[in-house]
């Protein structure tokens, strides 16, 4: 006799929204790098822009439907945006990485862009080439961490806008980063195939293992609510695969699956609250979902979402904004070649009460710990927060940023004469060139003795 595994999810379903309620007229700027190309919070959706350098289109939840051709951006990065994460604690707080081997913190005024803003909150500097990976720290306020393509990965105080941990060279261009439940180590995937443990406050690799034989990329989620790893990538003979670790000891996968033959990058989307997981590939109309248990073969398939729209980039909707009213349990933003659609997953019921059996206590919008007490060696419990509308638990309102960062003094511009072919012009301008070069010489002279003294102490 076959029993069926008992599940509150066995009958979720996804439908994605009617084509007013969806974003038009998009103008993605997306490459071949491996990101997901969208961030969403409670209130905004944003998405690399198209146009000069490197701009975001930061786009209001409540005005879907065809976008201006003359939207209002982010643009301050001199490279294409690579990567962009919200700030969970601050709804109108956005970070994002570049080619420019920047990354930078927007400030969102409350009412959403109504003009291009240009100046960010903070700028980041530290690396040395194109930062392709952001990701905020789950419980602590501000506090970011960086990888680029120098093989460094940062620690920020985005309050400061100093690094507080620098990683050098422990590996080969990550490709993913996961943190665990409260931020005390994270998981990794690199190009050299490795799947690692990191201690971020150490700067120490605690475990690592051989990942994927793949030569594509690889991404890795750390399963929170069950202490689990689950890496997907590629086999050695280019199939598409997960594979399921116990992040205490990494010698082999507890469990292994090929998918298919397709060629694109799976991005994963994880939910804590109902250890659901959603499989989306690169180019795939598709996305597959399924159950994360603790046993044995740890993940059960549910469904799948079909589409013949190949998606480019995706992101997840907070837990806390998801539509409790229709027990919807799981919004994803699918990004296509001119729209983002929102998915909405559900469970299928028809009382229109609070279904608190599907509506754990959730990740709330505040944060645990301050950054100085995460960097001084302390950690903290996700906050929760009830996710019944009745309790009111819930506070999305504007919060303002006041970065506390070192103003540093600007380099004045050099001013050139005018271009000019009359000679006398000529003999002036190269009269007052020689004055200056002289001025200085004598300047540089005088500073040399007055460092002379210093090191001479």
């Amino acid at each position: 006799m076959s029993i069926v595994r008992s599940s509150l999810y066995r009958h979720v379903f996804g439908e994605p929204y009617k084509a007013e309620f969806a974003f038009q007229n998009i103008r993605p700027n997306v490459g071949a790098w491996d990101s997901n190309w969208l961030a969403a919070n409670a209130l905004f959706v944003a998405v690399p822009w198209q146009g000069g350098g490197g701009s975001v289109a930061v786009l209001n939840q409540k005005t879907p439907g065809k976008q201006a051709a003359d939207l209002p951006l982010l643009s301050g990065h001199t490279g294409a945006v690579l990567d962009l994460k919200f700030h969970p604690f601050n709804q109108y707080i956005l970070a994002t990485g570049s080619v420019d081997a920047t990354a930078k913190i927007w400030s969102i005024p409350q009412d959403g862009l109504t003009s291009t803003v240009t100046e960010p909150s903070v700028t980041l500097e530290g690396h040395m080439k194109k930062v392709g990976l952001l990701e905020f720290h789950p419980t602590a306020n501000n506090v970011l961490l960086t990888a680029g393509q120098d093989h460094k990965v940062v620690l920020w105080d985005i309050e400061t806008g100093k690094s507080q941990v620098e990683m050098k060279d422990l590996w080969k261009d990550i490709q993913s980063i996961s943190f665990n439940k409260n931020g005390s180590l994270f998981a990794s995937t690199s190009k050299d195939k490795k799947l690692r443990i990191i201690d971020p406050r150490k700067g120490a690799v605690a475990l690592e293992v051989e990942g994927h034989g793949g030569t594509k990329g690889s991404r890795v989620q750390w399963i929170t609510n069950t202490d689990r790893l689950f890496s997907v990538g590629f086999s050695k003979t280019s199939e598409r695969q997960y594979m399921m670790w116990d992040p205490r000891s990494l010698e082999k996968p507890l469990h292994t699956v090929n998918i298919d033959m397709a060629s694109g990058l799976i991005m994963p989307f994880y939910d804590p609250d109902t250890n659901l997981l959603f499989l989306a590939g690169k180019g795939d109309g598709n996305i597959r979902f399924f159950e994360v248990t603790n046993e044995e073969p740890y993940i059960h398939s549910l469904s799948e979402f079909r589409s013949t729209d190949p998606q480019m980039g995706m992101a997840m909707l907070p837990k806390i904004a998801v539509d409790t009213t229709s027990n919807e349990i799981v919004r994803l933003f699918k990004l296509t070649a001119n729209q983002i659609t929102p998915i909405s997953f559900t469970v299928p019921r028809k009382s229109e009460l609070f279904q608190s059996d599907i509506y754990p206590k959730t990740a709330s919008p505040s944060p645990a710990l301050s950054a100085s007490d995460y960097f001084s060696g302390q950690d903290a419990e996700l906050s929760l927060v009830s996710m019944n509308p009745e309790d009111k638990e819930i506070d999305v309102q504007f919060r303002d940023f006041k970065p506390n960062v070192e103003i540093k003094a600007k380099q004045p511009k050099t001013v050139l004469p005018a271009k000019t072919s009359n000679p006398q012009e000529l003999v002036k301008q190269n009269e007052e060139l020689r004055q200056r070069v002289e001025a200085l010489e004598k300047e540089n002279w005088n500073l040399q003795q007055e460092l002379k003294k210093y090191t001479e102490q």
